[in-house]
């Protein structure tokens, strides 16, 4: 059998697992790795900063359902991977990163551009591993792919001694995985039993309300979501991660739950007697004070990681299981509860609490997301950054197929939305891809404009420009007396800094040259478009659960919005007739 260097080990290895592109920066003490890439069919694509790399190979695995590969040096270029690694950990994206090391025999040492890399990944990492020996190279690439993509997904670290790799080894690609202590195989299959009790649960009910997250998109289970929902005539909520997981041109659809949900939403599941958690994490954005947290419902909650069960929100029927399997099984059990009574309360709750906002002279960033949603009727992938404008596209981009929002929930890492949208859009290439983002959050990585135009991707930018961190600024307005500690910013020409990265730069300062600057660029072909809306500094996003309060304390309600004269956006009209018999 040939020998084989560690880095071609690594490269054909990667080409095993069905790689074909990756996202990294060369260093010394990946030079190796880069020079096997070099004469191999992956391709590679060079970022301007490893973060950007992190969060690209996290956003192409969002957009594909596929594991995300990035590459950074030892030192400086592992450790500025760290913010992407834990922004796909808290979101259980499958992402393989893979670091340079110095030479095995000065780890230890204070070498030039050592850091522990596996110490510093291993809170944030599935598994982190450091490869000492080239013959062990394949059999941790083939362990880390399949630690990455099954049970609970997320990332894994692989840590590349440079003697690694280029000291030389047989190679044999290893046909199956047997990892003691992981078997994910064996304990996600969900007990009968556990499923039988849930479904006589719902059959009982007569208020339910399903909670759906982002385990019914990494499942591929929307359709099964859909059946249950359908065939038991039962609303759904999600989570922002869950957006798309239930279209939410449906009618039994009531959007986002939680912190900035919808004011309906928030009420239905505080009114509900059965909440049905499918897949999602009933994390502290969601639930607000836990223990007042639906208090008039028994609760269900179906996860595939054990650890998720009661970990914020005590349930009553809690069934582990891949999430796609449990529905399966409890669509075929269930029987339809009666709930068209609550179906009527539902849709009076819609009509008495819209989501809403005030006209003002300046731009108003709901408006140019609406219009975002309109021209591309719902069909795009949307990236965003984190602060108020992430908020507002999803309560105002109207998601309807999985994988279609790309966000970072858990950690709420600002910067995510470029870099994330360059990875969606090399995975999808054939699909539209907006990112929509907010002055602060996009400045923090818009050096990857100049990546985007390399590889004249159409990636579309919408910038919410209030030269300020808004949702800084706001709890600064809420919560500080409206002390503006550092909270806004220098201004920024971001049609001049387009240009200057070889891309199309469009600014719009008034309502009536929206719609035709989103339609300008969608027409643009061949490298990216940067769309600047000079927005109302002091908008604030609506409606609000502040720390510390129930979900269904809301700040910011209809109500109180429309009381002082303006007249209010409604998002959700009223239905059409079809919509009403769907409705019951």
């Amino acid at each position: 059998m040939a020998k084989l260097k560690g880095a071609q080990i690594l490269v054909e290895s990667l080409q095993r697992e069905g790689v074909e592109l990756v996202f990294g920066i060369p260093g010394g003490a990946n030079l190796p790795t880069f020079d096997a890439l070099y004469s191999s069919k992956i391709k590679v694509i060079l970022t301007v900063h490893e973060q950007g790399a992190a969060h690209m190979a996290d956003g192409f695995a969002r957009a594909t359902g596929k594991v995300g590969v990035c590459l950074a040096t030892s030192g400086p270029g592992a450790t500025n991977l760290v913010t992407g690694i834990a922004t796909a950990y808290m979101d259980s994206i499958p992402m393989v990163a893979i670091t340079g090391q110095v030479r095995t025999s000065v780890i230890g040492n204070d070498a030039f551009q050592e850091a522990d890399t596996v110490g510093v990944t291993r809170p944030v990492t599935k598994h982190s591993y450091l490869v000492k020996d080239p013959k062990d190279m394949a059999r941790v690439v083939k362990e880390a792919f399949y630690i990455a993509r099954t049970g609970r997904p997320g990332p894994v670290l692989i840590d590349l001694p440079v003697d690694t790799t280029v000291g030389e080894a047989e190679f044999a690609y290893p046909d199956s995985v047997d990892l003691r202590g992981y078997q994910p195989r064996a304990w996600p299959v969900p007990s009968s039993k556990a499923i039988e009790q849930a479904a006589e649960a719902i059959s009982r009910s007569r208020q339910p309300v399903i909670y759906a997250g982002a385990g019914v998109i990494h499942a591929g289970a929307a359709a099964e979501l859909a059946q249950l929902a359908h065939a038991m005539r039962i609303p759904v909520t999600t989570s922002l991660l869950g957006l798309g997981g239930f279209p939410e041109s449906d009618p039994l659809s009531l959007g986002m739950l939680g912190m900035h949900g919808f004011e309906y939403t928030n009420y239905a599941v505080a009114q509900c007697d059965l909440l049905i958690g499918i897949g999602a994490r009933f994390d502290d954005r969601v639930t607000g004070k836990p223990d007042e947290f639906a208090r008039r419902a028994k609760k269900i909650h179906i996860d595939v990681d054990p650890s998720s069960i009661n970990k914020t929100v005590l349930v009553d029927y809690p069934v582990v299981g891949d999430v796609k399997q449990v529905l399966q099984q409890l669509n075929r059990l269930v029987k339809a509860p009666d709930t068209r009574a609550w179906l009527n309360t539902i849709q009076e709750m819609r009509n008495k609490y819209p989501l809403t906002y005030r006209e003002k002279q300046k731009l108003l960033p709901q408006y140019i997301i609406q219009q975002i949603s309109e021209v591309t009727k719902g069909n795009a992938i949307i990236a965003t950054g984190v602060g108020q404008h992430q908020m507002w596209a999803a309560q105002y981009y109207q998601f309807n197929r999985p994988r279609s929002l790309i966000t970072s929930g858990g950690l709420g890492t600002m910067g995510f939305g470029l870099p994330a949208a360059i990875g969606a859009q090399f995975g999808r290439p054939k699909d539209v891809v907006w990112d929509i983002d907010g002055d602060g959050s996009f400045q923090m990585t818009a050096q990857e404009l100049a990546t985007a135009a390399q590889h004249q991707l159409p990636v579309k930018v919408a910038i919410m420009n209030n030269q300020h961190h808004g949702m800084v600024r706001q709890w600064q307005d809420l919560f500080y007396e409206g002390r503006h500690a550092q909270s806004r910013l220098n201004p920024v020409d971001f049609v001049k800094l387009a240009e200057a990265n070889h891309c199309v730069g469009i600014r719009v300062e008034h309502k009536d040259g929206v719609r035709p600057a989103i339609e300008r660029a969608m027409q643009v072909t061949g490298r990216p478009s940067v769309v600047e809306f000079m927005v109302e500094e002091a908008e604030d996003c609506w409606p609000m659960i502040a720390p510390g309060k129930a979900h269904d304390q809301l700040l910011g309600t209809y109500e109180s919005l429309s009381k002082d004269g303006g007249i209010p956006q409604r998002r959700h009209a009223e239905p059409d007739e079809e919509s009403k018999l769907s409705l019951g």
